[in-house]
């Protein structure tokens, strides 16, 4: 699949109806969705790869994953709208794509690839460690995701305790529209960084 279509198929998986700034539900945008996607295809390979995408919201990265032959694929995600609206999504898309409804805290099944674009702490300072730590717990071989740029400490930190090894950080052109009600800017463009950082031990 070339990028383009990718992204057009991205495009077609809709974010939330009204999203909730207590829980940062704020879209993957489709360009940088595709990059992660199209990074974890080049280190990793997903045809054929066990995929887990924590945070799901509606299912962009897993859907994009599911396109690009990774099985199976589950997305975790908290809010039950979201995940049934993502369901819909790869439904429509005639993808195998399981979302579930539940905690990413209390998710104990692992994949061989992580793929996620959690919260970044804006509203809620640490909203993003559980989410690593349960990344780099779960992941045999992988972890693709975002993160804000003034996170590269904390999460380099997280990497080497868990003994994995960072394979990229790339910055990001993450244009983020008026979302909430406490955005006055009709867009803002934020500081992410793109991460591939490989988990398995003799890869």
């Amino acid at each position: 699949m070339r990028h383009a279509e990718l992204v057009r198929a991205l495009e077609a998986v809709e974010g939330p109806a009204r999203p909730r700034a207590d829980l940062e539900q704020v879209v993957t945008p489709p360009e940088v969705a595709a990059e992660l996607l199209f990074a974890a295809e080049r280190w990793d390979g997903l045809g054929g790869r066990s995929v887990l995408d924590l945070g799901a919201g509606t299912g962009r990265l897993a859907i994009g994953a599911a396109l690009l032959g990774a099985t199976p694929v589950v997305a975790v995600e908290l809010d039950p709208e979201l995940a049934e609206r993502g369901r819909a999504a790869a439904a429509r898309a005639g993808l195998e794509v399981e979302f579930v409804v539940g905690d990413v805290r209390a998710w104990d099944r692992a994949a061989e690839v992580v793929l996620m674009n959690p919260p970044f702490g804006a509203q809620r300072r640490g909203a993003d460690r559980p989410f690593w730590d349960r990344a780099l717990a779960l992941a045999s071989r992988s972890v693709h995701a975002f993160a804000l740029a003034d996170s590269r400490t904390f999460i380099a930190g997280r990497v080497v305790a868990r003994g994995a090894q960072i394979l990229e950080t790339q910055p990001v052109a993450w244009r983020l529209p008026r979302t909430f009600p406490h955005h006055r800017r009709r867009a803002v463009m934020l500081p992410v960084d793109r991460w591939a950082v490989r988990t398995e031990d003799d890869p």
